[in-house]
């Protein structure tokens, strides 16, 4: 019992540093040179992707839940923290696409699914392939889930008065929008703890893990050119005017789309822990790949980048062989990624 609360907490650790490193570093922004960031996002990133696992193991709602409780996140961050999604001025997403209820469109569009992903779900993913034995209990106990919770709550307020005063001072959003991103945080937590997707009832092959990571790949690389202006673009994929809204509905469909086929790939036996690890390989070369397109301004920073690249293909490789050891696939009995996204 020991062991496993001591191992319990190594994995909370572990989760709590890998999670803004996946979510922020990986994707060059900010640049290396910049890293001392990392102290201002533990708390939130860190304790925020505790949070939701632990509350996720604990109601039973798989990984449907983690991506659920990782969109809430998305909108505490994104909405209440730093209040980007409809500031007028951060980031300069108010050009982006047209506003609706005073958020901005595509970038919301973007930033949302992006946390659920890498501020959620691949974190969770890689901690659980690193500590196989606990992939299903919860990693704390009842007093280290309410730390979390008042490091994460610490850690929105500590975003609020450094970050936001440096880059956006002044602003407040608007009374309606703050009403607003709450009650969507409360709807997406309570649906995340509640919802059981039944299991699909039709389920296919999944290909080879080689080829489920370069889906991964391709999902994730379309989608944030889709969305994030790059390449000296103002607009998403070069759009214009009312043109804008096509690279918007082509990134839904991508997402709904990769969802569905991901959805029927890990509802069979097939589904094994290296496809998990492949999928979110292959998301992760293409997510530091953009960056070095999108993010990176200077060859120093695309230098530095490309070693953090290097350095994430070499410990996720290593990973790897671990997983595919006789005795890493002894401890998968059972799939590690969604059990048909329940």
């Amino acid at each position: 019992m020991t062991a496993n609360r001591t191992r319990g907490r190594l994995a909370a650790l572990l989760l709590a540093v890998v999670t803004p490193l996946v979510a922020e570093f990986t994707l060059g922004n900010p640049p290396l040179r910049m890293a001392w960031l990392l102290l201002l996002w533990i708390p939130i990133y860190g304790a925020g992707t505790v949070l939701v696992r632990e509350l996720v193991r604990r109601a039973g709602t798989g990984w449907a839940g983690v991506l659920l409780l990782g969109a809430a996140y998305g909108i505490v961050e994104e909405g209440l923290a730093l209040q980007a999604l409809s500031s007028p001025t951060m980031y300069g997403a108010v050009g982006w696409a047209p506003r609706i209820l005073g958020l901005n469109s595509a970038y919301a569009e973007l930033q949302i699914p992006y946390h659920a992903v890498f501020s959620a779900v691949i974190p969770i993913l890689l901690t659980d392939l690193v500590f196989p034995s606990l992939r299903e209990r919860p990693y704390l106990g009842r007093l280290g889930v309410w730390s979390a919770g008042v490091v994460f709550v610490l850690g929105a307020l500590l975003l609020r008065v450094t970050v936001v005063t440096s880059i956006d001072p002044g602003y407040r959003a608007s009374t309606a929008v703050l009403v607003g991103c709450a009650v969507a945080v409360a709807l997406l937590t309570f649906a995340g703890l509640r919802l059981r997707l039944p299991r699909s009832t039709s389920s296919g092959k999944p290909p080879r893990p080689a080829v489920t990571g370069v889906f991964g790949g391709v999902v994730v690389f379309g989608y944030l050119a889709l969305l994030f202006p790059f390449g000296g673009a103002t607009r998403p994929f070069f759009t214009h005017g009312g043109w804008t809204v096509a690279p918007m509905a082509a990134a839904a469909v991508l997402a709904v789309g990769a969802g569905w086929l991901l959805r029927r790939w890990t509802a069979g036996d097939p589904w094994t822990p290296g496809h998990s690890l492949a999928l979110a390989t292959g998301a992760l070369v293409a997510h530091t790949a953009f960056g070095l397109v999108s993010n990176a301004d200077t060859t120093a920073d695309r230098l530095s980048l490309a070693a953090v690249g290097v350095v994430m293909v070499a410990l996720l490789a290593l990973l790897g062989k671990r997983v595919a050891s006789p005795r890493g696939l002894a401890v998968h009995c059972e799939r590690s990624f969604p059990e048909g996204a329940s």
